[in-house]
């Protein structure tokens, strides 16, 4: 971490740890506006009128377009990332970010564009999904590949950290504006400005990234002239095995934390009776024990990684039998079922970017450790509302939780299929394959 010549760091703790956590927190600030939107404001702005269960189906769907676009936004700036460092490519793919949501904010309703608008409202999701795609595994990086070898799982939950301060901001947002506002004022205008406002956030994330230098880590395998011609390709000619590990143990993250936030508000405010500010700052309350978890999590990892991550997963498939009576069971339950469930998630979170971080050798870092947590994405987060809702209704609510221990077995047999990485050599010289 010193220039030639010098002993001066190049990149401080401070300057490292800061740039990586206010970058994802600007990212899941954006992501998760979208996801509350989508719940309580989107039905009715952005698809016909009618039936409204529909409606929220439909908005869900639009939720899920992101996870989809994540893998490809992984592949595009994972391959910049590994071909021309991270630094670079976090700042575009932060740019990327800020303007599709500050263009969701100025869209068009239904009501005055039809089908267009839902049409333009799906292309802003899409460019969200494409930019976090990008921004998460470079900030990993950025910590990870910055770290001494004993604190690595403890600088790699800084980005993590990003996840629900992210989120309490944006519930916090629409919490304040939905008391202070009447409804007709939210809906027309109301609804926009966190989306706006967040273009402040992106400029102020910018500028921490831009005051940063490469990693050493990559400057390194740079100057061995290690650089893969297609990074993806590479990752999956050989690296694969891996790669699917790396999904499978992303899994359950992804379905606990979206079943969480996303099913739990539209379940309690449509069949149980909930008010949306109610259960916002219910969730709220959860969020926060969802932050402490994750640098206890990085603490418990830091001596031994697998060990760790599949003690937590033994305890979310337990926690999924108790979902559903707890969040039946009032006022009282609900908070218990979301103080738990959102617990569990910040300990399962907390190791998993530095866990897959670890998994790649510096020249397909940035594109494997990407890929895997995008494409878990997709299989653990996409539809996890949908799916939940359509249990729920079809079934009865126990089959939601029953869905989520199922998560967890499947993220166990991922986690068992990798090597303990506690003590790879982030840094070390490629060998030819």
């Amino acid at each position: 971490m010193t220039s030639a010549g010098s002993t001066k760091p190049i990149n401080t703790p401070a300057q490292v740890l800061f740039a990586s956590l206010v970058g994802t927190t600007v990212e899941f600030f954006d992501f998760y506006i979208y996801a509350t939107a989508a719940v309580i404001v989107f039905p009715q702005l952005f698809f016909p009128a009618g039936d409204p269960t529909a409606a929220t189906l439909q908005s869900l769907a639009t939720f899920a377009i992101a996870f989809i676009a994540r893998p490809i936004g992984s592949a595009l700036f994972g391959h910049f990332g590994d071909r021309i460092g991270r630094k670079t490519t976090l700042v575009l793919a932060l740019s990327t970010m800020g303007l599709s949501t500050v263009g969701v904010g100025l869209l068009p309703t239904y009501k005055t564009a039809g089908v267009f608008a839902s049409l333009l409202l799906a292309l802003c999701r899409f460019g969200q999904g494409i930019g976090l795609g990008g921004e998460w595994g470079g900030a990993v990086l950025l910590a990870t590949e910055n770290a001494p070898p004993n604190k690595r799982a403890w600088y790699g939950m800084f980005p993590q950290l990003g996840a629900p301060i992210g989120f309490f901001f944006s519930s916090a947002v629409f919490l304040v504006l939905s008391q202070w506002m009447t409804p007709a004022q939210f809906l027309s205008y109301g609804w926009r400005l966190p989306f706006l406002a967040s273009g402040v956030l992106v400029l102020l994330g910018l500028y921490v990234r831009l005051t940063i230098t490469e990693t050493p880590v990559f400057a390194a395998s740079m100057a061995r002239r290690e650089a893969q011609r297609v990074p993806i390709l590479s990752v999956v000619k050989n690296h694969f095995g891996v790669l699917v590990a790396g999904i499978l143990a992303s899994l359950s993250a992804f379905v606990a934390f979206y079943l969480m936030i996303v099913f739990t508000l539209a379940w309690a405010t449509k069949a149980l009776g909930y008010s949306k500010p109610d259960f916002l700052k219910m969730q709220l309350v959860g969020v926060l024990f969802f932050a402490l978890a994750i640098p206890a999590a990085a603490l418990l990892a830091e001596k031994g990684r697998k060990p760790v991550m599949i003690g937590i997963n033994i305890a979310i498939a337990a926690y999924g039998f108790v979902f559903a009576p707890l969040f039946q069971a009032g006022h009282g339950g609900a908070q218990l079922m979301l103080i738990l469930g959102l617990t569990l998630m910040g300990l399962v979170y907390g190791p998993l970017g530095t866990v897959l971080s670890e998994l790649f050798p510096t020249p397909v870092r940035y594109t494997g450790s990407s890929l895997a947590f995008s494409v878990a994405g997709i299989l653990g987060a996409s539809l996890a509302p949908y799916i939940a809702l359509w249990l729920a209704q079809h079934y009865g609510l126990k089959y939601v939780g029953y869905y989520l221990s199922s998560s967890a077995v499947l993220t166990m047999i991922g986690l068992l299929a990798i090597r303990e990485t506690k003590h790879s050599d982030m840094a070390a010289a490629v060998q030819a394959p």
